[in-house]
């Protein structure tokens, strides 16, 4: 997740700098892909968030365990 001083140091060192998006990955060492996506976007905070949380492998056991988890408590 990126800050509002990151987005606006990225912001800063494109528009009032000049510096080229390469230049800006190497100095604040984050990638290209999310130095195109603050500089094209007006948006000032970026967030990803998951639709569904994937149980590992105990997902098909998670229902057992509890049972057997309660009864112990």
């Amino acid at each position: 997740m990126l800050v509002l001083e990151t987005i606006a140091k990225i912001r800063r060192l494109s528009l009032v700098q000049g510096k080229s998006i390469k230049a800006i990955c190497r100095e604040l060492k984050i990638s290209r892909k999310v130095v195109r996506k603050v500089l094209r976007s007006e948006q000032t905070e970026f967030r990803y968030e998951r639709k569904h949380q994937p149980y590992p492998r105990m997902g098909a056991r998670r229902e057992t365990r509890d049972r057997l988890l309660s009864a112990n408590a």
